[in-house]
């Protein structure tokens, strides 16, 4: 007999969901988190779409510890000393059901963690998982530090970086195309002066997602989430194009800091918290399996990450497949058969959702950025220099706009343009 009916390693967002779906069902669960604490280790821009959260947990704006409701979406297209940003607004963002909040995973993950352990499940943290335990091809449990635990089925939620996914279903390590390297600061103000900087209510903020000079043109691009005494400020950018960059990581992230268009907003500001993390970019078609014979993956660990361009998302998506993941995995060991067969409700079941339905959507858009580099450094300075052009006023005589921009176009290539438009439209 098994020591426990499921084993969940990976205490993130899908995770602790599939635990608290497992036990809420009656069944024995343990999840292993090698952080000292839950939230630890874990890294995210910091905007969680709530969607997904409510459908687990329909009362948690009365406890969540949510940072400020998003109410502004700002993309900026950056050149060395200007941006051009697209800014938007809706009521309809206050609606339940679209609504989205920042969110500090060093608070979130610890409330996600303690909905699982009131639901039953059993936490050991401070742990690595490092090996699986396996009969033939079947997954039957996990050695976590001198210990053997066996399970029916155990749960990979262990994020991209993944230590076991090739042990339990053969999946690669990913692909340096398919990874990003982030790095992020939290940046302390006081919450009027950031409601001020980015004219919003307290308690209401901004996601601010910029692209071109914050990774120097590399393919990538930088973000801003307002908190409520602090901002989320960082740099991701594909590992595949930063093999033979110039400029680090975390000298581009000083670089970005100190831009005219970002400066202001985290002046006088006092870093707390620094932290790295791989990204994983790759999509839909980066994806391992996700079931085999005792075994599940959910989350980064299944490669469910989402770079539209203009949203990034990761959360919603690994707190629906952690739900799923742990409904699927109480009803096949309800029916005694935790077999690939047994599981593939678990597939089925984020067929039908947005989770699959989204990746799908957007499955070629990583290879879009990989092979349109002008995105990253041609068309934010086109941008810059066009609206020099219509803002700066000198006494020289205002020329056609068909005349300033011309020439600008001529230098890109009206070919091109048309091309990477073309492109762009088929991937989103």
């Amino acid at each position: 007999m098994a020591d426990f009916d499921a084993i969940v390693i990976g205490s993130g967002c899908a995770g602790p969901v599939a635990a608290h779906e497992l036990a809420a069902r009656g069944k024995s669960v343990l999840v292993v988190e090698r952080g000292n604490y839950c939230g630890a280790k874990n890294v995210s821009g910091g905007r969680l779409y709530t969607h997904a959260l409510a459908d687990v947990f329909p009362d948690f704006l009365e406890d969540a510890p949510l940072e400020r409701r998003v109410v502004r979406e700002r993309i900026s297209m950056l050149a060395p000393e200007s941006g051009v940003m697209v800014e938007f607004t809706d009521e309809q963002m206050r609606r339940p059901g679209v609504e989205s909040y920042t969110v500090l995973r060093a608070k979130f993950d610890p409330w996600l963690a303690s909905k699982a352990e009131a639901a039953g499940a059993e936490y050991i943290n401070g742990i690595p998982v490092e090996k699986l335990l396996k009969t033939g091809d079947r997954v039957t449990g996990v050695k976590a530090g001198d210990d053997e635990i066996t399970a029916e089925v155990v749960l990979l939620c262990d994020g991209v970086n993944s230590l076991l996914a090739e042990q339990a279903v053969g999946a690669p390590r990913p692909a340096r195309s398919s990874v990003a390297v982030g790095v992020k600061q939290v940046i302390e103000l006081p919450e009027r002066v950031i409601s001020d900087r980015v004219a919003c209510a307290d308690g209401e903020g901004a996601a601010w997602l910029f692209m071109g000079d914050p990774t120097h043109g590399r393919v990538g691009g930088g973000f801003l989430y307002t908190n409520k005494e602090s901002i989320s400020i960082g740099i991701v950018a594909t590992v595949a194009d930063m093999v033979d960059s110039d400029v680090a990581i975390p000298q581009m992230l000083e670089d970005f800091k100190n831009h005219p268009a970002v400066a202001p907003v985290i002046a006088g500001g006092t870093v707390v918290e620094h932290s790295g993390h791989l990204v994983a970019e790759g999509g839909y078609d980066a994806m391992p399996a996700l079931v085999g014979d005792g075994v599940m993956l959910a989350g980064e660990s299944a490669m469910m990450c989402l770079n539209a361009g203009y949203t990034v998302r990761g959360m919603d998506l690994a707190i629906a497949a952690g739900m799923h993941a742990g409904r699927s995995a109480a009803d096949a060991l309800d029916a005694g058969d935790t077999s690939a067969a047994g599981l593939a409700g678990y597939v089925k079941a984020l067929d039908g959702s947005f989770v699959m339905n989204d990746l799908r959507t957007l499955r070629h858009f990583p290879d879009f950025m990989e092979h349109t580099p002008r995105m990253f450094g041609t068309y934010p300075d086109m941008a810059a220099q066009m609206m020099r052009k219509v803002f700066l006023v000198d006494g020289s005589g205002m020329k056609p706009m068909r005349k300033v921009m011309w020439p600008m176009i001529k230098k890109v290539g009206l070919l091109n343009l048309a091309r990477d438009a073309r492109k762009g439209m088929k991937a989103v």
